[in-house]
């Protein structure tokens, strides 16, 4: 029986976000490069990231600021502040 409430399993790594506040400038990697932004938050499966800037691997910025960035939590490869 039941609860009501489907099941759905957290991925491991929203566990980096936990020790982050909301505003907090953090990098946020992905296969071949990383966004630079302010925090905010975790949302349906996504980080969020507000003025961010995404960088190549080697730091060279490659396009402008973006207002708010939708990261998906299972494209993630680092967390850092």
């Amino acid at each position: 029986m039941g609860f009501g409430v489907p099941f759905v399993p957290v991925p491991s790594i929203v566990g980096l976000f936990d020790t982050y506040p909301i505003g907090a400038t953090l990098r946020i990697g992905m296969d071949s490069s990383y966004w630079v932004g302010q925090f905010g938050g975790i949302q349906a499966g996504v980080a969020l990231l507000t003025n961010a800037r995404l960088h190549s691997n080697i730091g060279t910025p490659i396009d402008g600021f973006r207002p708010v960035v939708r990261i998906p939590i299972r494209s993630i490869t680092f967390v850092s502040q």
